[in-house]
């Protein structure tokens, strides 16, 4: 009987030592400008992949309840200590999880939230076949805030635009970080459209279109007649007669007011 019990313990004491082998704490890092995640691994096995979460809401069968994501390295669960300070509170629970590279070895998710609020952004990479995490956040102090902070948004197949603050493209893992209009604040508006060769974004915000071309840096403001419709979806449609994509000097293009009866074919701007 006392052999058994020590057999018990000494499984447990294995167990408990082989659990904490497979968890990795990451603490999030800040970005640097239009930085490049797109590393190789040789071996597929060692590449990020991501798996459904599983605890006791797995058994939850209801259709309310959304999928959420855990992300491994090999057979390590991954965790994130957002507070280096904090050491009890770790994130490994993710409501979206997009790899941005065909090598796998770099994955965008989002922190599951129960509040509705947009969670946490980050990049989790792979560097020389170590994990790490980047935090895509940016302090804002913007008035409205709350209404332009819409998470990860795809912007068709060149990438993810992520808060209006950053721009990751879903091929080589590159992230580009979004001038503001104004540097306090994130961009007060609505991404409306992009060039046709897909590096210049139109944000619709108050009276204006605020463009961005996020490979350059470049920035420019097309103010909106008090004509224009106040809504988005008529003024895309009032647009189509009245705007066009114009290339400055650099070859850069943005989206310019022309002679009204020119018609436009948008068809490209997606």
């Amino acid at each position: 009987m006392r052999n058994k019990l020590y057999a018990l313990i000494f499984s447990c004491l294995i167990l408990s030592c082989q659990s904490a082998r497979l968890e990795k704490i990451l603490i999030p890092r800040t970005i640097n400008a239009n930085e490049d995640f797109n590393s190789y691994v040789e071996n597929k096995e060692h590449a990020l992949a991501v798996v459904k979460y599983a605890d006791e809401s797995a058994q939850n069968t209801s259709k309310d309840v959304k999928e959420t994501f855990a992300i491994k390295l090999g057979d390590t669960l991954l965790r994130i200590q957002p507070d280096q300070k904090d050491k009890n509170f770790f994130i490994d629970k993710f409501a979206s999880a997009d790899f941005v590279n065909t090598q796998k070895t770099a994955v965008l998710v989002e922190a599951a939230d129960n509040s509705g609020l947009v969670g946490p952004i980050y990049l989790i990479t792979l560097k020389n076949n170590k994990a790490e995490v980047v935090s895509l956040y940016r302090a804002s102090t913007g008035a409205n805030d709350s209404q332009f902070t819409k998470g990860i948004i795809r912007v068709g197949s060149s990438g993810y635009l992520v808060n209006n603050d950053f721009f990751v493209t879903n091929v080589n893992a590159k992230v580009y970080v979004i001038p503001r209009q104004q540097p306090q604040e994130r961009i007060q508006g609505s991404f409306f459209l992009k060039s046709p060769d897909k590096t210049t974004f139109v944000f619709l915000v108050r009276g204006a279109f605020y463009q961005v071309n996020y490979p350059t840096g470049d920035v420019y403001t097309e103010p909106l007649p008090k004509t224009a419709p106040k809504d988005a979806v008529n003024v895309y449609k009032w647009v189509q007669e009245n705007y066009a994509w114009v290339k400055n000097a650099k070859g850069t293009s943005f989206f310019k007011q022309i002679d009204q009866n020119k018609v436009i074919d948008m068809r490209q701007s997606y």
